[in-house]
């Protein structure tokens, strides 16, 4: 019979592996459950017949509004108590989940009247999850949230923030356990009182749940029967004893005995069942270890299942991600090859004009020379983050000084180290315009200011604010600054750090981008005009007519008067006579900038232009020697020293060159060595690097 029973027992045993297989079955914990240190965070108090009570609007649960049962109390019964405490608990769970899925509030007795102030002026009542507004008044959630506007202010509601502190003076607040509550006799719907035959504790309000979990005045129903009639949990013991549907604790293995405690007891003593009960119950054990692997196993598939998505996604981003990479290539690829035909094209445009100008030279105008070998670049000072407008030299420490859009001055050692010494800043605009005078540095920037600085420290020493608008040019004469701007050029007296505004020159048509300074006169470009003044009296004493825009760079030679135009253009005037004798082009793009290298036997002047290219031009016969392609820019600013040629552009680089002559420009030795002596002034360096910026070779 034995094992009959054991092949009973396992085959229930497979079917009920197999329906926790279906129903997925999940271990879950009570609800209403005590902390897990096992202390009370509440006190109670016994209530007297005479409490007050306070009322709230409030649903009762279902099971709430059955009336005391009062049954005799007998022994208990450890079968019986085991299976109220699994069956009950279950009970609980669902009828407050129904409770909490609906959101309908719990009957709220006070013990004592609370206060005012801790009310909400909304809805009347002890506030319920309390907030802060932005009108900074405190509201119940649900208030806060259903209504639109403050009633104190006619504010819009909005909720900023939890009031903690409202929260916990409310849960310090004793109540009645809800168990001991009852329907009002008022005609008000939802209202409650004290029930006299119900629980009589009053507990805080923060509390309620832990006490209202174990309260002997809770409605439980029998585990054995449901068609038992409704009990208290205080008389649930009692009704066990006597209850007429006692089940075998072997009823889920298959034993169908159902009575009472007498009969149970006597059940045990001959159920089949019983001598199993150790087989049984590790089986039980057995089972349960199965079905936690299998919930773990379950939850290991799940988040497997989750990176195996997070993994697809990723490779989805790659996969796009690498679309975009091909996509770019090809545009890189089609950049490349639109630069290498424009490179091809500049190169032919390069041997066509110098086997133009070597047809000449073998004419005899100037001898036979390779015109490749005049100029060489040397190398590149990299630092700036935006376009290099303007360059300064100051030839007594070998520095070199650039402004730059990045609204920052570079200082480069020109001589020695070729490392960036310092970045000086303080505009807060870009840099347009640099001079420099004795021992100090003026820059001018959009930012219409001119700040003076001392070139001995590299430390800023005076701001003027010097114009309304932009300050586009700076040179200086005769201990005098003088500044361009739109229609306008001021003269300041120099006096130490101090600048004196000594006259302001007016009668200009447009912007002044180009002011030179050369023995006692001033020369000022603008629109289609350039302006010569005395120095010594600030007096305009002839004016040039030039075409092709505005004018944006102007250089003096010891003959002639150069200036390069918006349009491309390069007009030359005699300096004696003012007479136009010769108009240079070749560029396509306005003449940003013009510089001066003179030798005794000859002068070359150097144009930068918006073409990105630089030429050398011959002043003694007026033909362009030299085409440099060097920069990837605009090139927008030029300045000499010691026959080298510095050259900023809107690449953010300014590259260095020097003058060199290999021989056979005449018969003449002596401008040979004149002409070595000068490029002796370069020294060739390779790799230089500093934190502010670097020389490339």
């Amino acid at each position: 019979m034995g094992l009959d029973l054991a092949e009973h027992y396992l085959c229930s045993l497979k079917d009920r592996m197999h329906f926790s297989k279906l129903s997925e079955i999940r271990i879950i914990q009570p609800a209403l459950m005590c902390p897990a240190d096992g202390t009370n965070t509440f006190k109670q108090h016994r209530r007297t017949p005479s409490s007050s009570s306070t009322l709230t609007y409030s649903p009762r649960d279902e099971d709430d509004g059955m009336p005391p049962i009062s049954t005799p109390r007998r022994s208990d019964s450890a079968i019986s108590v085991r299976s109220l405490h699994s069956e009950s608990n279950m009970s609980l769970r669902s009828t407050f989940s129904l409770h909490e899925e609906e959101e309908e509030p719990e009957p709220l007795v006070f013990a004592e009247q609370p206060s005012v102030k801790l009310c909400c002026q909304l809805c009347c009542s002890v506030f319920k999850d309390p907030v802060i507004t932005t009108c900074g008044h405190t509201f119940c959630r649900r208030c806060a949230l259903t209504s639109e506007k403050c009633p104190v202010d006619n504010a819009k509601l909005t909720v900023v923030v939890n009031n903690i502190a409202v929260a916990e003076q409310i849960g310090e607040l004793f109540i009645h356990c809800k168990y001991g509550c009852r329907p009002a006799a008022s005609s008000k719907p939802a209202a409650f009182e004290v029930d006299p035959r119900g629980c009589p504790f009053t507990i805080k309000l923060s509390a309620r749940k832990d006490h209202e979990s174990s309260c002997d005045y809770r409605p439980v129903r029998c585990p054995n029967n449901p068609s038992c009639p409704p009990l208290l949990k205080m008389n649930l013991e009692a009704h066990l004893k006597e209850c007429e549907h006692i089940k075998c604790p072997h009823s889920k293995y298959g034993c169908t005995f159902i009575g009472n405690q007498d009969t149970y007891e006597t059940h045990l003593e001959t159920c089949k069942f019983e001598g199993l009960k150790e087989f049984l119950q590790q089986t039980d054990d057995r089972f349960h270890e199965m079905q936690v692997a299998m919930a773990q196993k379950d939850q290991e598939i799940a988040f497997l299942r989750s990176m195996l998505g997070k993994l697809s996604e990723k490779i989805d981003q790659l996969e796009k991600n690498l679309e975009l990479k091909f996509d770019v290539l090809d545009e890189n690829q089609s950049k490349l090859s639109e630069d290498l035909m424009e490179f091809r094209r500049d190169a032919s445009m390069l041997n066509d004009e110098l086997s133009h100008i070597n047809a000449r030279l073998n004419m005899g105008i100037l001898g036979s020379y390779d015109p490749q070998q005049i100029f060489k670049c040397k190398g590149t000072f990299v630092g700036h983050q935006g376009p290099v407008w303007c360059l300064c030299v100051y030839s007594i420490g070998d520095l070199l000084f650039s402004g730059s859009s990045d609204k920052t001055i570079k200082v480069w050692d020109t001589c020695t180290t070729y490392k960036c010494q310092k970045t000086l800043e303080g505009h807060d605009g870009i840099v347009l315009a640099l001079c420099i005078q004795g021992n100090k540095l003026y820059s001018g920037s959009a930012d219409c200011t001119i700040i003076v600085w001392d070139i001995q420290n590299l430390q800023k020493v005076n701001t003027i604010r010097a114009h309304d608008n932009p300050v586009c040019t700076l040179v200086s004469s005769h201990n005098m600054l003088f500044s361009g701007s739109l229609k306008a050029i001021k003269v300041w007296d120099i006096v130490g750090t101090e600048l004196k505004l000594k006259k302001e020159l007016t009668g200009l048509n447009h912007w002044v981008r180009a002011l030179v300074a050369s023995q006692n006169y001033l020369y000022s470009g603008s629109y289609q005009t350039i302006k010569i003044w005395d120095i010594r009296n600030l007096e305009c004493v002839h004016v040039l007519q030039t075409s092709g825009g505005s004018v944006y760079s102007i250089a003096v030679t010891n003959h002639h008067i150069v200036c390069g135009t918006y349009e491309n253009l390069i007009h030359v005037w005699d300096i004696e006579t003012k007479e136009q004798v010769r108009t240079l082009t070749g560029h396509v793009g306005t003449v940003y900038a013009l510089a001066v290298i003179s030798t005794p036997d000859q002068t070359k002047v150097f144009s930068a232009s918006y073409d990105r290219s630089l030429r050398v031009w011959s002043m003694d016969n007026m033909i362009c020697t030299q085409t440099l392609l060097r920069h990837q820019g605009s090139v927008t600013a030029l300045a000499v020293s010691r026959g080298r040629l510095f050259s900023g552009a809107v690449d953010s680089t300014v590259k260095v060159g020097f003058l060199r002559l290999l021989g056979g420009l005449g018969s003449s030795s002596a401008r040979t060595r004149a002409l070595d002596e000068v490029g002796a002034g370069f020294k060739e360096t390779r790799g230089w690097f500093s934190k502010g910026g670097r020389f490339n070779s």
